[in-house]
């Protein structure tokens, strides 16, 4: 479902930002990429979705190139969700989650149905909460009305940065295992980027731990515990502590 082959992003100052990235992800599958500040890991995600564009490689979502449609209609091929959730302040939240299925023209009646069903599965009532403003939330009822317009539009993609990041341990927990028993239901593919090794290896079995813009290995908590690729991977876990 996603795919990428050889993916290189310099950005005008001469270090490659990503060096050659490859991954791939199927369908259902939800995939974690990790590293330091800097590694790159945030430019491979805005690549996918076309806010930056690679220098050369292969990037495919569903078996099509990434040039194959503009980049606004490349976009709405997946939900993007980033951390804060990124909801626009003048707007409630029915408001947050309609403006592209708006801007699509979509029918009133059904964009509603659709957002009472999204508030729905990710545990907001509809009453309660599609008209507060997002001053009016909490850090996670935020971000869970970010996932849900993420998935307004029903992608198949949905490309996820450091979006538990600003949250307090217990609301990451469970936002945590709502993305998991979510996508038990909606089989979405889903590339999530985070810095936090624990929160990776519990949501993901196929982590990739990038360093100076390569994906230095790619594997599940076993392999990263008890077969690292190389001393940086062996560093990495150790400083991680306890997972």
């Amino acid at each position: 479902m996603i795919f990428l082959k050889d993916v290189v992003k310099s950005y005008g100052h001469g270090r490659r930002a990503v060096d050659g990235v490859s991954l791939s992800l199927d369908k259902g599958e939800i995939g974690c990429l990790i590293g330091r500040s800097g590694c790159g890991k945030t430019s491979v995600l805005k690549m996918i979705n076309r806010l930056v564009e690679p220098c050369s490689g292969l990037i495919q979502v569903a078996n099509q190139s990434s040039h194959s449609c503009s980049a606004v209609s490349w976009r709405r091929k997946m939900g993007y969700v980033v951390q804060k959730s990124g909801l626009l302040p003048h707007m409630t939240v029915s408001q947050n989650m309609s403006l592209l299925a708006k801007i699509m023209k979509q029918d009133q009646s059904e964009m509603e149905k659709r957002v009472i069903q999204l508030l729905g599965m990710v545990d907001l009532d509809y009453e309660e909460f599609a008209f507060r403003y997002p001053s009016q939330l909490s850090g996670g009822q935020q971000q869970r009305v970010g996932i849900a317009r993420a998935l307004m539009l029903d992608p198949d993609v949905l490309l996820m940065d450091e979006p538990f990041g600003a949250l307090d341990p217990i609301s990451r927990k469970s936002l945590h295992q709502h993305i998991i028993d979510l996508n038990n239901h909606l089989n979405k593919t889903i590339l999530i980027v985070t810095h936090d090794l624990q929160e990776a290896f519990f949501l993901s079995n196929k982590v990739m731990l990038m360093h100076n813009g390569k994906i230095v290995q790619t594997g599940t908590k076993d392999d990263f515990l008890k077969r690292p690729a190389n001393q940086f991977v062996k560093d990495f876990v150790g400083m991680a502590g306890h997972v």
